[in-house]
C-alpha cells in the first residue's frame, strides 16, 4: 500500500533567499554542481575536425597515440592547444574552429558546462587547474562576482544571439500578432489567458534558460536600470502567471528541441535567436519590441594560463574578429557578428532592439534563480523507479542509497516525490510518496532519506512492468505540474513483462499520459538497448552513471523535472 505524506504548499511568493527553515537556495545548488564536476562527472566533449560536438583536437597527441598522457579528465596541457571550459551551445564553432587552426596553428579543446557551473569552477580556483580560457554566452553573471575578478583578464567578444520567443506560425496567427511589434507585456496576457505554452530550459543549468529567466523578469518588471530585488518582487504576479504556461523543461537546448518536437501541445520556445532558427520545423523568432538580454559570447582567458597560451589566444581571437570569419560565423550559426560592416545571416532580422538590464548583484540574480526553482514555477512530480533486485546488494544498494540522500538536497518546495522500489515486481508496500511543504521541507526531505535508507535488495528484474506501474500510479497528468519517471536499474529485464508489452501498453495511453517522459539511468550491468529503447519511446533521455556516478547521474536529471 503506497503510503503519502502530504501537506498544503504555501503560496508567499519569495524573491530571495529563504528563512531559517530554508534548507536549498541557488548558491547551494550550484556548489553542489561544482562539487560533481570536480570529481570528474562533467562530460568532456571532443570537437573533432570533421564532426560534431568535440574539440579540434589532433588524435595524434592524445595519450597512447604517440603524445603525452592527458590527465585522467583528459585537460592535460599539450603546446598549441587552448583548454577552454564553453557553454555547450559552441559545439556548433566546430567547423570556424577548424578553420581557425588552419589559419592560426591554435587547437581548441572545449569542455562544456552551464555559466553558473562554469563560474563557481573559476571563483573557486578549480578552473585554473584545468583550463587556460573560457568562453560562455555571457559574463554578467560572472562579473557579480567578486571572488573573480582577479582570476579571468580580457574578454574578446566574437558573437551575439538575444534571448527570442519561437512561436508556431499557426499560434502567431491565431493571436493576431505582428512579430515585429509584440512585447513581453503581450507574450505574458497571451499565457496569463491560456492561449499560449511554451518550452525553456532550465536556468540553474542551462545558459540559456537564466537568460531567459532574467529576460522575462525585466521586460515584465519595467525595470530602466538594473534589476533589483524590488523589481522582481512587484513582477512576482505576472511572472507567476507567465510561468504557469511553461509545459516543457529541459536541461539543455538540444533536448528542449526534440522533445518540442514530438509535443503538439506546446506553442513556442523561449532561447537564443540562433537556436531557435536552428529548431526543427518553422518557428516565427519574435525578439521583443521592448527589450532583450544578449548573449555576447567572450572569449576570456583565465589569469593563471601560461605565457603560449595567452599568445595563442590572442591569435585565436583576432582570426574569429576577422571579416571573412565573422561572415562565417553568422552563416554557420546564425548568431549575430560584432565587427562593423558584416551584415548578418539572411535569416536575421536587421532592425534594433533594446538590451534589457542585468540583475544589479549576486543576491538579486541568487534570489531570482531561487524565486523560479520554489515560487514561479510549475511544481514538479516524480516517480523514481528503483532497482532492489538481489544483484543490488552490497556496494550498489549502498550507493544508490547514498544518492537519494544527496538528492534530498535539490528537491524543490512543491514537488511531490514518489519512491518506487522493485524486485520480480514492484514492492508496494515500500512505496512512498512525499510533498515538499515550503513552510517546513525539512519533514518530507527527512521522510525521504529515511526511506531511502530502509531499501532492501531482493527478487528479479521486472522493469518493464515496473514502469507500466509507475504511469499507472501517475494516471492523468495534472495540468500544472512536470511530471517524469526516473528509472535506476543496474541489469536487465528478467520478470514480468517483455519489451513488447511495454510499447503496446506504452501506445495505448491517452495522449496527455504519453507527454509524461522516462530517464533511464544505465548502472551496473544494465542493458543500453534496454533502456535507450525506453528513453526513445517516452520521449526520455539516457544518463550514463556506468562512466561518472550514480548521484550525478540522478544531478543531472535535475534539469529535465
Amino acid at each position: 500500500m503506497t503510503t503519502r505524506t502530504r501537506t498544503t504548499p504555501g503560496t508567499a511568493p519569495r524573491t530571495g533567499a529563504h528563512p531559517g527553515t530554508r534548507l536549498r537556495t541557488a548558491a547551494h545548488r550550484r556548489a553542489r554542481l561544482l562539487a560533481r564536476t570536480i570529481a570528474g562527472l562533467a562530460l568532456t566533449l571532443i570537437v573533432t575536425a570533421t564532426g560534431s560536438a568535440c574539440s579540434t583536437i589532433d588524435n595524434s597527441t592524445v595519450g597512447g597515440q604517440g603524445g603525452p598522457d592527458p590527465d585522467r579528465y583528459g585537460k592535460g596541457y599539450w603546446s598549441g592547444t587552448l583548454r577552454v571550459l564553453a557553454s555547450s551551445e559552441l559545439a556548433d564553432m566546430a567547423p570556424v574552429l577548424e578553420e581557425a587552426r588552419k589559419a592560426t596553428g591554435v587547437t581548441v579543446r572545449p569542455t562544456y558546462a552551464g555559466t553558473l557551473d562554469a563560474v563557481e569552477q573559476i571563483a573557486s580556483g578549480e578552473a585554473e587547474k584545468a583550463y587556460d580560457a573560457i568562453w560562455l554566452s555571457s559574463n554578467d553573471y560572472l562579473r557579480l562576482r567578486p571572488d573573480t575578478a582577479a582570476r579571468i583578464t580580457g574578454e574578446t567578444p566574437i558573437m551575439t544571439s538575444p534571448v527570442a520567443v519561437g512561436v508556431r506560425p499557426a499560434a502567431v496567427t491565431r493571436l493576431g500578432w505582428d512579430p515585429a511589434k509584440v512585447t513581453w507585456s503581450q507574450l505574458h496576457k497571451a499565457v496569463a489567458e491560456k492561449k499560449l505554452t511554451y518550452g525553456m530550459t532550465d536556468p540553474m543549468r542551462s545558459n540559456s534558460g537564466f537568460s531567459a529567466l532574467v529576460s522575462v523578469a525585466s521586460g515584465l518588471s519595467g525595470a530602466q536600470s538594473a534589476l533589483t530585488a524590488q523589481d522582481v518582487t512587484r513582477a512576482t504576479p505576472r511572472l507567476k502567471e507567465f510561468f504557469a504556461g511553461q509545459t516543457l523543461t529541459s536541461g539543455s537546448s538540444g533536448w528542449l528541441a526534440t522533445a518540442y518536437g514530438r509535443r503538439t501541445d506546446v506553442d513556442a520556445l523561449v532561447n537564443y535567436e540562433s537556436v531557435l532558427l536552428s529548431a526543427p520545423g518553422k518557428l516565427t523568432v519574435i525578439r521583443p519590441s521592448d527589450g532583450v538580454v544578449t548573449a555576447d559570447y567572450p572569449f576570456t582567458l583565465l589569469t593563471s594560463a601560461r605565457t603560449e597560451a595567452k599568445e595563442a589566444a590572442g591569435r585565436l581571437t583576432t582570426y574569429l574578429r576577422t571579416p571573412d570569419a565573422q561572415r562565417r560565423i553568422t552563416e554557420t550559426t546564425l548568431r549575430r557578428p560584432v565587427v562593423p560592416g558584416v551584415h548578418p545571416a539572411a535569416a536575421l532580422a536587421r532592425d534594433q532592439r533594446r538590451e534589457l538590464p542585468f540583475p544589479g548583484s549576486r543576491a538579486v540574480a541568487d534570489g531570482l534563480l531561487d524565486a523560479y526553482d520554489n515560487t514561479l514555477r510549475r511544481p514538479s512530480r516524480t516517480v523514481y523507479v528503483l532497482d532492489t533486485s538481489g544483484s543490488m546488494a552490497g556496494g550498489r544498494l549502498e550507493r544508490l542509497k547514498t544518492a537519494l540522500a544527496e538528492l534530498t538536497g535539490d528537491f524543490r518546495d512543491r514537488e511531490e516525490v514518489t519512491l518506487m522500489p522493485f524486485g520480480s515486481t514492484v514492492k508496494q508496500h515500500e512505496v512512498r510518496t512525499h510533498t515538499v511543504d515550503p513552510a517546513s521541507p525539512r519533514a518530507a526531505l527527512d521522510a525521504i532519506r529515511t526511506d531511502a535508507g530502509k531499501l532492501s535488495a531482493s527478487g528479479g528484474t521486472a522493469i518493464y512492468s515496473s514502469v507500466q506501474e509507475a504511469y499507472r500510479f501517475l494516471g492523468t497528468t495534472p495540468g500544472d505540474t512536470f511530471t517524469s519517471i526516473v528509472l535506476m536499474t543496474d541489469g536487465e529485464n528478467t520478470d514480468g513483462d517483455p519489451a513488447s508489452a511495454f510499447d503496446a501498453f506504452y501506445r495505448s495511453l491517452p495522449a496527455e499520459q504519453q507527454r509524461t517522459p522516462v530517464f533511464p539511468i544505465l548502472f551496473g550491468d544494465s542493458d543500453r538497448g534496454e533502456l535507450d529503447h525506453i528513453a526513445s519511446l517516452t520521449g526520455g533521455k539516457l544518463f550514463d552513471a556506468q562512466q561518472g556516478s550514480l548521484d550525478g547521474a540522478f544531478e543531472e536529471i535535475r534539469g529535465y523535472q
